[in-house]
């Protein structure tokens, strides 16, 4: 674990790293064009030439006004439904999703602070998603994107919010949303918790099921809500979702099968540990078989060619780029929901550790 400074110029894109403990210059000035702005806060993870840093300060003040003085940290709840249209909101408003989970009996006990019974019983009723939403002023964009709490006055008042398009009624108002920055700190401590240990279990059934993984490119390219959107109409449940960084000793590890088969094994590896990946559990029968049916050949163009409404035809770029991880054999469907979900605890445990901070540079 070692300490370096990340020095980054908007004026070309180019990137420096120097390491502190030991003074000297780690890599020189580069052009890099795979890191953005945007991409420069605390708390996110970027990787450069497949060394992965953990951005966890501001270099110095000009850095921290420059990048980080608007950033906030949100809590958005709801139910599984219409899922897929939150994500083109989030784009739309430079809001970055920087944790998920799928959760059941926990919201109950998250609103048993509100005394409403039907509230209670409507998030007992099935699975909910939580997240933590990243961006400038989050708390007031993301407010103004739900709409107002009732959701009779949101489709009056505010007919394009997520209330005014999807709610009902005061409770079934398409989601929670924290109403100020103490909230969303005390919400998030609730289901992502920063101590050590473990928030909610989430809802995976580890039976009957198949492990997808939605790569960090179409995460970035926000395919996200199109590719749930296309899972769900074809008939598959998404029983467990998941949201994690995934280190590369752990990404080499899960690829392991594919080593000395496949001539992109390490690029594969690169690609799944360059950012945020979605991991699901798809519920169905013979899941793994008419799941991975569904993802289509390995490579996008032949993909196209021969499948072309599977996912890896409409959405895919190349063999490596080819939006999501499907288990190939039946008997490791179960292996590998159970081995990305106990990634993503051990990486809630090593999120404290300090690895790097971040300077913008002018010149």
């Amino acid at each position: 674990m070692r300490r370096y400074q990340l020095l980054y110029y908007p004026k070309d894109g180019s990137v420096e790293m120097f390491d502190m403990k030991n003074q000297r210059t780690f890599l020189r000035r580069t052009k890099f064009d795979e890191i953005h702005p945007e991409d420069l806060f605390v708390g996110n993870r970027v990787n450069i030439f497949s060394r992965q840093l953990n951005l966890v300060g501001y270099g110095d003040q000009y850095t921290a006004n420059k990048l980080g003085s608007k950033k906030e940290r949100y809590f958005f709840l709801k139910a599984t439904g219409e899922t897929e249209l939150v994500f083109p909101n989030l784009h739309d408003f430079l809001l970055q999703i920087t944790k998920k989970d799928t959760l059941k009996d926990q919201a109950a006990d998250f609103y048993m602070e509100h005394q409403s019974n039907n509230l209670v019983q409507f998030v007992s009723s099935g699975p909910v998603i939580a997240m933590e939403l990243m961006g400038d002023e989050a708390v007031s964009t993301w407010r103004k994107v739900l709409g107002p709490t009732d959701s009779g006055v949101a489709q009056k008042d505010a007919v394009n919010s997520l209330r005014g398009q999807f709610g009902t009624d005061g409770t079934k108002n398409a989601g929670h949303g924290s109403d100020s920055l103490a909230s969303a700190a005390r919400e998030l401590e609730f289901f992502f918790p920063s101590t050590t240990g473990h928030g909610p279990s989430n809802t995976a059934m580890y039976s009957d099921c198949t492990c997808c993984i939605i790569k960090p490119h179409a995460i970035s390219e926000v395919l996200t809500g199109k590719i749930l959107k296309s899972i769900i109409e074809n008939g598959f449940e998404i029983s467990a979702l998941q949201m994690f960084n995934m280190d590369r000793v752990n990404a080499e590890e899960f690829l392991e099968v594919y080593k000395g088969v496949v001539a992109e094994y390490t690029n594969m590896v690169d690609e799944l540990c360059s950012g945020p990946c979605m991991a699901l559990e798809i519920h169905a029968t013979d899941a793994p078989r008419t799941f991975r049916e569904f993802c289509g050949p390995a490579d996008p163009e032949i993909a196209r060619h021969l499948r072309p409404t599977t996912l890896r035809a409409l959405y895919g770029k190349n063999k490596v780029q080819n939006v999501i991880h499907c288990t190939d054999l039946p008997e490791d469907g179960i292996l590998e929901v159970s081995s990305s979900k106990s990634h993503s605890n051990v990486m809630q445990e090593l999120h404290s550790h300090v690895l790097y901070s971040v300077s913008f540079c002018s010149r």
